[in-house]
């Protein structure tokens, strides 16, 4: 046999191998592989199968006439999303609220699982850590419910306490100025818990000698963290950061809608809401479409721009 045909051989011999090993290895795991099926039937039917209708965007999309009986017009919907002053309103305060949102509480869960940290009481460290992420659990209804109940002027906690002070009850939710406050307060009792987890998952993966190593030249605790503890963390944090910015056009859409009413709607409507307003309100498919479109493509622009950042500054990305 010649050289060339010996190689052959061994190459489709070891691609058999190789086949078999992996045949071997899919059915020893099999249990596995079978839990993530509904995961795969969940992102096809749910992610990509929506897809297909886009192209909704296009057209002044009919529902019970599909695609065929409903008119292509084009641009349309854009251009009207884009040139309508309150679409820019819109955007504005989607932005706004998640601005706040990115200063406040998004470092909030770091900060936490700093201060975790240093607690030296292993039993007390595990209990406020588990009261800490419990709020994660707590339903958007029932938070808004909570809400209500705290602040209502009526018969509100606050409410009462006021009268107690021989002072007028304020209406919080019926004021504009209160209304990113509220969602800022409530985001941060209801995620810092949780989000702390991913925190405190990384600085227990932190070499511990490098702490060893930090003490005996003489770094007290502070000095441990900013040095060891931080730079550790700091990958971690930058990825959850270029995610975070690319859902700036985003917002906890269910949460946003319960809270909103006619007195605070000017700071209150965002995109999402607006998208869903026209979309299952009006029966205005196609413009809907087009806005949610128009989101998901500055969504992808953003988190480029960010990754691209991030890569050239701290040479940490997500791809």
């Amino acid at each position: 046999m010649t050289t060339a045909v010996k190689e052959r051989a061994g190459n489709l011999f070891n691609s058999s191998q190789v086949r078999k090993r992996v045949r071997n290895n899919i059915w020893r795991n099999r249990y596995i592989y079978m839990m993530v099926i509904p995961v795969l039937i969940y992102m096809a039917l749910l992610k990509y199968l929506p897809m297909y209708f886009l192209r909704a965007s296009f057209y002044d999309f009919k529902l019970l006439k599909g695609f065929e009986g409903s008119k292509y017009v084009g641009l349309k919907w854009f251009e009207r999303l884009l040139s309508s002053p309150e679409m820019w309103q819109y955007i504005r305060n989607t932005l706004v609220l998640n601005s706040l949102s990115l200063l406040i509480c998004f470092p909030a869960p770091l900060v936490f699982a700093l201060l975790l940290n240093e607690v030296h009481s292993k039993p007390y460290e595990k209990f406020v850590q588990t009261i800490s992420y419990l709020p994660h659990f707590v339903s958007t209804v029932v938070l808004v419910s909570m809400i209500n109940n705290i602040l209502s002027p009526s018969l509100g906690t606050l409410a009462k306490i006021y009268k107690i002070m021989g002072q007028t009850p304020i209406n919080f939710l019926s004021k504009p100025d209160y209304f990113y406050g509220i969602n800022i307060v409530s985001g941060v009792w209801q995620t810092m818990g949780w989000n702390a987890i991913i925190y405190i998952s990384a600085i227990s993966g932190i070499d511990q000698t490098l702490y060893e190593a930090a003490r005996m030249d003489g770094a007290g605790r502070w000095k441990q963290t900013l040095h060891v503890t931080v730079p550790g963390i700091l990958p971690t944090f930058i990825l959850l950061l270029i995610m975070q910015i690319g859902q700036m056009l985003n917002c906890v859409f269910d949460k946003i809608f319960l809270l909103q009413n006619t007195l605070n709607l000017q700071v209150s409507e965002m995109l999402p809401t607006y998208v869903y307003k026209v979309g299952m309100e009006s029966h205005k498919y196609g413009l809907a479409t087009a806005g949610g479109l128009f989101n998901s493509v500055l969504s992808v622009i953003l988190v480029l721009l960010a990754n691209t950042i991030s890569k050239k500054v701290t040479e940490t990305s997500l791809f």
